[in-house]
């Protein structure tokens, strides 16, 4: 397996060259970004790359997992490894700027500390999810998606990748006409994630739950093509009050293969057992007094998903990515992680009143 030091040691053999590459900007894209990122997917695919040269004659290379949340703590540990090179400097993500300095320019709008506002939308159903809505001047329907693109570009320079990408659970764009609350000055809005953040810090600390003794519902239904589905869900954990104390959901996609003749179910005993044998190693490894709560599973059309609630997201990745490695001759295992605080996944199994 391409480990992290072989990584470096093939970086450093050539770290020299790409330095001229960077410092004479002799076409980066294909003297440096290619083969960079031949050697990068030899890690894992996801991680992508920005260069440049700083002042003194350093060098710079930024990693990302632009946004992908289940890629941050690999880039994490590759750059905990990188070695001392003279003028070379290597940073995990995009770092925050200051958001006076940060002037983006797409399509004819402008995106600057001058032009944009926010206010914060108040859930009475869902009080933890942080909901904002960013005011730009040129805003209309019809420019909706160039706005809220131009919008998280400016932010994710603002906040930083790592905080605009964990912080933030929904976000929305509109014109000053239409803004539902007082307007706040872009520039204010670090603070007040980091008030938000220290409150919800606060009202969760602490909080386990202990599944050994909850209850599981079945779920039996009939998809549009007749083949059947099935689900395992503990209804006990979808009760909780805290469910937002684990606002990391860990989707896990076994595919076993769908076989016609089986109505896309589990076609052997061996099949069976293997997703048995599968769903038992990642339980063994993410435990729920650890903050990893396993909800449950859905079965049909070739596939089994595995649900974990989650307390953070880099362990459960780093789980995930090695039960990968150990059955990748087996099965095709796949898995995301993203940010669900009030579980709505699991709406659907919930009574309708």
């Amino acid at each position: 397996m391409y480990s992290y030091s072989d990584f470096w040691q093939w970086f450093t053999q050539h770290e020299q060259q790409f330095f001229q590459v960077i410092k004479e900007d002799n076409d980066i894209e294909e003297n440096f970004f290619v083969p960079l990122g031949n050697e990068l997917n030899k890690i894992r695919p996801g991680f992508y790359y920005m260069a440049g040269l700083q002042k003194d004659e350093i060098a710079e290379l930024i990693l990302t997992a632009d946004g992908d949340i289940k890629n941050i703590v690999f880039i994490e540990e590759l750059l905990a490894t990188a070695p001392q090179i003279d003028n070379w400097v290597f940073t995990t993500h995009k770092p925050a700027m200051d958001i006076k300095d940060i002037k983006i320019g797409m399509a004819g709008f402008e995106f600057n500390s001058d032009k944009l506002y926010f206010y914060a939308n108040e859930l009475p159903y869902y009080p933890d999810e942080i909901d904002i809505t960013v005011v730009h001047p040129d805003y209309t329907e019809d420019n909706e998606s160039m706005i809220l693109n131009g919008v998280y570009i400016f932010l994710d320079n603002a906040l930083g990748e790592i905080n605009f990408a964990t912080t933030i659970d929904n976000l929305t764009v509109s014109h000053p006409d239409q803004a539902e609350q007082p307007l706040v000055p872009i520039y204010k809005l670090r603070d007040f994630l980091v008030w938000r953040q220290k409150e919800f810090i606060e009202k969760y600390e602490g909080k386990r739950y202990i599944t050994e003794e909850d209850n599981y519902n079945t779920f039996e239904a009939e998809l549009d093509n007749g083949n059947p589905f099935f689900a395992l869900i503990n209804m006990d954990l979808l009760d909780w009050d805290a469910k937002a104390s684990h606002p990391w959901m860990l989707s896990i996609e076994l595919d076993y293969g769908n076989t016609p003749e089986h109505q896309g179910m589990p076609h052997t005993d061996e099949v069976l057992q293997l997703l048995n044998d599968i769903e038992d190693n990642i339980s063994n490894k993410l435990i729920d007094k650890d903050g990893y709560l396993n909800i449950g599973r859905e079965t049909s059309a070739g596939i089994r998903t595995v649900y974990f609630a989650c307390k953070e997201f880099r362990h459960c990745s780093k789980v995930l990515s090695s039960i990968q490695d150990k059955y990748e001759t087996m099965m095709s295992i796949d898995y995301t992680i993203y940010k669900d605080k009030y579980w709505r996944t699991f709406d659907r199994f919930l009574p309708k009143y």
